[in-house]
């Protein structure tokens, strides 16, 4: 899985900790999103495509063979 949440992160300008706490998480699980070595759980992702008023899908984006 790919994600685009370091790009929307930079885009409206939140660091890791800020993002965190909106999306009611630790830093640490951020930034392990980020390195694409942790898959949210749906809430995680629903809270997190909300923060940036996006779709899921638009920021987790799956390779073809990974589903």
């Amino acid at each position: 899985m790919r994600t685009r949440l370091k790009e929307l992160r930079a885009r409206d300008g939140l660091n890791q900790t800020e993002l965190a706490k909106r999306a009611k998480v630790s830093r640490q699980t951020i930034s392990l999103i980020e390195r694409e070595e942790f898959v949210p759980s749906l809430l995680i992702a629903k809270r997190i495509a909300h923060i940036f008023n996006e779709t899921i899908e638009s920021i987790f984006i799956f390779d073809e063979e990974e589903l």
